[in-house]
């Protein structure tokens, strides 16, 4: 996991994931908050959690890539997203408004043990 910009430990898994350039302001902002954490609430294949960032939306989209690591402007809150929300129309992760996509998890398979909320840290490596 060395080679990732970021850790992101969800209970008692750590995963990696690589920053993107979707959203340069957002990034930039998450990235001088970090380290950032809090208790997640689920919905769906999707944590959040509210943060002290406070940054307008950018390139925000509602639908997302699996693994997203994404800033919701409307609920300053980060999200992870792993699979289909309630908002989906089928199995792609869709967010409940729109989002600042400003990373991606590599490998979200151990979210799927996560039962409701859950404890959430988001660092740099």
């Amino acid at each position: 996991m060395s080679d990732a910009d970021l850790t992101v430990a969800v209970d008692d898994h750590e995963l990696a994931a690589d920053w993107v350039e979707e959203n340069p302001e957002t990034r930039a902002a998450i990235r001088e908050a970090l380290p950032l954490a809090g208790d997640a609430t689920r919905w769906g294949d999707e944590l959040y959690f509210r943060t002290s960032v406070d940054v307008d939306p950018e390139s925000s989209r509602l639908e997302v890539a699996t693994g997203a690591l994404a800033y919701w402007a409307q609920g300053n809150a980060l999200c992870l997203f792993w699979g289909p929300t309630p908002a989906s129309d089928g199995d792609a992760p869709k967010a409940a408004g729109p989002v600042n996509v400003v990373a991606r998890v590599r490998d979200v398979d151990a979210l799927d043990s996560v039962d409701g909320g859950a404890q959430v840290r988001v660092e740099e490596t």
